[in-house]
């Protein structure tokens, strides 16, 4: 599999950006991303086995990966749960299909997003890891509008090797992220 755009950009242009950005002795101190979890809450899909298999299939086609199915750990009455039933759908991306999927997110899917502002910078977990919750799958182009029976979203864990926010934001801003201003 050639080396996709987006991992190019930061062997070449990022590395040494942020290496002088934060006086980094050695280029291993870099912050660099580790992977990233794509990850769907079903709610009434544990009743509804055909929900599963849309959620499971529209995850796969975005991702370009097999979705894992996370089941309930234990019983909730309230929700209706019994213990072993699905609860939701994960995958983990990591080299190559990462930065293919990230390339796409950044420059396809986010822009798509209707009034789209740009994502707010305040959703780091303080070791430089970023999430964000996407509402609808449509943003991606390879969703097709009729295909869908159900608009559902998703969160998207981005886990890097930065040690604090502040290098976090600086890796995710050069890789294009686009953060709207406080």
């Amino acid at each position: 599999m050639a080396t996709t755009r987006l991992k190019t950009l930061y062997k070449e242009t990022i590395v040494p950006k942020l290496m002088q950005q934060f006086q980094y002795a050695n280029i291993h101190q870099v912050p660099k991303l580790v992977k990233v979890t794509v990850n769907r809450g079903l709610g009434e899909a544990s009743q509804n086995a055909k929900a599963l298999e849309a959620s499971l299939s529209e995850i796969a086609l975005i991702t370009g990966q097999k979705p894992v199915v996370t089941r309930a750990k234990k019983a909730i009455a309230g929700f209706k749960i019994r213990q072993g039933m699905p609860v939701g759908i994960m995958v983990t991306l990591r080299s190559e299909r990462m930065y293919a999927f990230l390339d796409r997110l950044i420059n396809l899917s986010l822009p798509r997003i209707r009034d789209f502002r740009g994502i707010s910078p305040k959703s780091f977990d303080g070791r430089g890891n970023y999430t964000l919750g996407v509402r609808e799958q449509l943003i991606f182009p390879e969703i097709e509008y009729d295909k869908i029976d159900q608009i559902r979203g998703m969160d998207i864990s981005i886990i890097t090797t930065a040690k604090n926010d502040e290098e976090g934001r600086a890796l995710l801003k050069e890789m294009g992220m686009p953060f709207r201003d406080q």
